[in-house]
């Protein structure tokens, strides 16, 4: 496996449910039992959904054939939740299972109470990037829970500026928080694009999962954050470079372990509502992966 393949493998969190797409329940169900057959599958993480849909989920997903593995599902939820959750991997574990919860925090005494709730589980916190950054990190990492940003939306104001991103990147390294990030990631390079699918669609500056993942990764080699601003702005493909001993930009490089390191301890996946986007958008720069 090459250092990019390494860093693309399961980085995708399915969320056709959720803005932009908004996709009805059936047509995400189906969505994403056609990736895990696909040719780029290797590329497929999480099928996302809120707690409030889970017995549609199985409504919806009881009428496919099981595929042989259980459906990896992350839901968004907040404490009172618990039980129905605890219920729902009970009753149907062996197909669909609940091993990751995404919730909201704005106090420590919130993540608190995730991590009260939820502890058995992997937790991703999303919190709000600004002057309650380092503290709320901070109790994320006293609770071994794991922090989340929100790195755009359907809005030109969603989108936190770069040095806010590399703030939160900087602060989950240091205090070893693994995170994941969502919205406004369909792509893999930083660029203008439409902000949702309308035709008349707004465009806006977006950040690419490349830019953000790989800053992550050579955080967690041990480079400066200071050093890093230009590859959370790279607009430019040919500026990244990567082959099976790792993967390089403009003289920085994180080595195929180092690469491994990351995506195992540190940078866990980004939520987005189309995978076909980031596949096409990879295959159009030369950057797939091979068949799996």
């Amino acid at each position: 496996m090459s250092a990019l393949s390494t860093l693309l493998d399961g980085l995708v969190d399915y969320a056709g449910l959720f803005p932009p797409a908004a996709l009805p329940m059936d047509a995400a169900v189906r969505n994403y039992a056609a990736y895990r057959a696909g040719a780029q599958r290797g590329m497929l993480a999480r099928f996302v959904l809120p707690a409030a849909r889970l017995d549609e989920f199985v409504r919806e997903a009881s009428a496919l054939e099981p595929d042989g593995s259980a459906w990896p599902l992350s839901v968004l939820a907040g404490p009172g939740d618990a039980p129905a959750i605890g219920a729902f991997n009970r009753a149907h574990g062996a197909r669909w299972l609940v091993d990751t919860i995404e919730a909201k925090a704005t106090t420590a005494d919130d993540v608190a109470a995730l991590a009260a709730a939820f502890g058995r589980l992997t937790v991703y916190v999303e919190i709000p990037v600004d002057d309650a950054l380092s503290t709320l990190v901070q109790a994320i990492a006293q609770a071994n829970l794991r922090a989340k940003i929100r790195t755009g939306g359907v809005t030109r104001d969603a989108f936190p500026a770069p040095e806010a991103v590399l703030r939160f990147l900087a602060e989950c390294t240091q205090r070893q928080v693994p995170f994941k990030a969502t919205a406004g990631l369909h792509h893999p390079l930083r660029g203008e694009y439409p902000l949702t699918y309308a035709p008349d669609a707004e465009r806006g500056t977006m950040y690419g999962f490349l830019n953000v993942f790989l800053a992550a990764t050579v955080l967690h080699a041990g480079h400066a954050p200071a050093t890093l601003l230009g590859l959370i702005e790279e607009r430019d493909a040919a500026a990244i470079v990567a082959d099976a001993n790792g993967i390089s930009w403009r003289g920085l490089h994180a080595s195929a372990a180092q690469v491994a390191q990351a995506r195992a301890r540190f940078a866990g996946s980004f939520g987005s509502c189309s995978f076909e986007e980031p596949v096409q958008d990879l295959a159009a720069l030369q950057l797939l992966p091979p068949r799996q």
